[in-house]
């Protein structure tokens, strides 16, 4: 059993503080799980937001960094890996994860299960990766889970594996981040694909329930009646499009 804690990082673009708010909240809960949490804020939330990252800087146990310009989300997810890759031992746990995942997690009724869960990762080798179970996929929008799914399936058929690719959890030493950093070059959300595609022949898996729909949780709002309207939104499809149709690019170059 690994007995040193592991490392959260987090990427938080966030300018209107409706989460970071909660990263302070959930101090507390974050320090029984992890010896550090590393977080990378985009150049507009620190510039929008900078009394709650000095109190966050003030607080050892957060190691913030801040992007010094506006970049594309995929650059800023390699930005914020490498740093972690480079800042901690090779055999050092990472849980790359996202902030509105994880207080969802904590202050809903998967809050048990998210504790048992992620204090059991230290008996397991990475790379691991939290997915959304049936359960969890059943609260997402319709046309969000369908547009997911698809790439998935893809993946199902090009490598015999069923893995979110879209993936919001995934456990790696940093060791491994750093092997699959060189093989990435996607600088939209396609980047999370390029990793899970790395790992796809070594990757354990793990279906949650506390990775259902967090949007209802973060914003307040009636989950049934804000599940309706993205469904009934066809925004919503040419969103999940802009981020799926690169994955499945990025899936088909690598079963080439």
């Amino acid at each position: 059993m690994n007995d040193i804690l592991p490392v959260a990082v987090m990427p938080i673009h966030d300018p209107e503080a409706i989460l970071l708010p909660h990263l302070q909240a959930t101090g507390p809960d974050l320090k029984r799980l992890f010896s550090t949490v590393l977080v990378g804020l985009t150049a507009a939330t620190a510039m929008d937001q900078p009394e709650i990252v000095n109190g966050l800087r003030s607080d050892a146990f957060f190691r913030v960094h801040l992007h010094g310009q506006s970049m594309a989300v995929g650059a800023e997810f390699r930005a914020l890996y490498t740093l972690a890759s480079a800042s901690f031992p090779s055999d050092q746990h990472l849980h790359l994860c996202f902030l509105d995942r994880v207080i969802f997690a904590l202050g809903s009724e998967h809050r048990a299960e998210f504790l048992a869960d992620l204090t059991a990762v230290g008996d397991l080798d990475p790379p691991l990766l939290f997915q959304r179970s049936e359960t969890a996929w059943q609260s997402h929008p319709e046309n969000y889970r369908r547009l997911e799914g698809m790439v998935t399936m893809v993946g199902s058929l090009l490598f015999g594996r069923a893995l979110d690719f879209a993936w919001c959890h995934l456990v790696v030493t940093a060791g491994q981040l750093a092997a699959v950093l060189p093989e990435t070059s996607r600088r939209d959300m396609s980047f999370l694909a390029e990793i899970a595609v790395f790992f796809r022949d070594q990757i354990q898996t793990r279906d949650v329930d506390w990775l259902a729909w967090e949007d209802p949780f973060i914003y307040g709002r009636d989950p049934l009646e804000m599940k309706a309207e993205q469904e009934a939104d066809p925004a919503q499809i040419r969103k999940r499009l802009s981020y799926v149709l690169p994955m499945l690019d990025v899936l088909s170059r690598a079963a080439v």
